[in-house]
């Protein structure tokens, strides 16, 4: 099931709504300083989205003016348009975030402004929409083998090092060619690779920071795509080439890597989260590798986090009590 999006608001609607709102939500997105780069554009987006809808649907009010029938009544909206309970979370998040950023800093200019978004108002229950199905290790190199036969070889490195490391989307773009340079280490007879520093999730701009490990077949996979690829100027290892200029390759392609040519391959839905759901899975439930192995891989700090990226068959657990 395809989930429904609502379009960006481009800059000619966004002038045309109330002056003191965009105002106050241009100030909030400069000063929020602490939010990362992808947070804050998740939140210029959303906002903007609801500002506008306050436009059309309720009389262009300035913010001090919404109350919370408003808010109920908008976001009532986007669940009728059908966005996933996590678009409408996160839209959410932003308006209750720029709402906090007034009362907090702007007390004295609004001193009755209190924030419409309570508890009052539910947010929506999250729903898993698509079923978890990662990769096991027969389709993963069924699918590494199509590739390599398309001459695939950029994809072919993505899947690859996505798939050693459990690396996330914006994790993966962050990946610089000099990586290749890098000398491995041995552990037992195997070589592992580690990167640079990349930025992975976490709070503020600089979020969590640390090296990823990757395997020796991830790393060739990517000196041959480098090798292939020839001499450019953009020092990232997966790109895209728009009118001749090689730049760092959007979220949206690798998005769409996964859900065109990955799910034709294997004959079902792969998106890139996917991926990393599979690497946590083959570690623990087919290798048979301590929980604490794949935490540690995928960065989380507790394995309880991983252990929901962990996709198990119903039978697994509950057979255990009849041995």
């Amino acid at each position: 099931m395809n989930q429904e999006k609502l379009p960006e608001v481009m800059d000619e609607q966004w002038n045309s709504i109330n002056k003191n709102n965009r105002e106050k939500v241009e100030e909030f997105l400069r000063e929020s300083i602490q939010l990362s780069d992808e947070t804050l554009k998740q939140y210029k987006s959303a906002l903007r989205i609801f500002f506008l809808w306050i436009k059309e649907n309720a009389e262009d009010k300035s913010f001090n003016n919404i109350k919370s029938r408003d808010y109920l009544l908008y976001q009532n909206y986007l669940i009728r348009r059908g966005l996933s309970s996590s678009a409408v979370r996160i839209k959410r998040s932003a308006i209750s975030s720029f709402n906090g950023y007034i009362e907090v800093y702007f007390q004295d200019q609004y001193p009755n402004f209190r924030n419409f978004i309570n508890k009052k108002i539910p947010a929506p229950m999250q729903v898993f929409v698509n079923e978890k199905r990662p990769l096991d290790l027969e389709e993963y190199k069924s699918l590494c083998n199509k590739l390599e036969e398309m001459e695939k070889w950029q994809e072919l490195a993505y899947l690859k090092f996505s798939f050693s490391t459990g690396a996330r989307r914006n994790e993966v773009k962050q990946l610089l060619k000099e990586v290749v340079n890098y000398e491995p280490r041995m552990v037992g007879e195997n070589k592992i690779y580690a990167t640079h520093d990349i930025r992975c999730k976490g709070r503020g701009k600089t979020g969590k920071v640390r090296k990823l490990q990757m395997d020796e077949d991830a790393f060739l996979a990517i000196k041959k795509w480098l090798e292939i690829r020839g001499e450019d100027d953009c020092p990232y290892v997966f790109v895209a080439n728009q009118n001749d200029v090689v730049k760092q390759v959007s979220s949206e392609a690798l998005n769409n890597w996964c859900g065109s040519l990955f799910t034709k391959i294997v004959g079902r839905r792969v998106h890139p989260h996917a991926i990393r759901e599979s690497r946590a899975t083959t570690m623990v439930v087919e290798q048979l590798k301590d929980i604490k192995i794949a935490q540690k891989l995928l960065g989380h700090n507790s394995s309880t986090t991983t252990e929901i990226y962990v996709v198990r068959k119903d039978s697994d657990d509950s057979d255990e009590a009849f041995t």
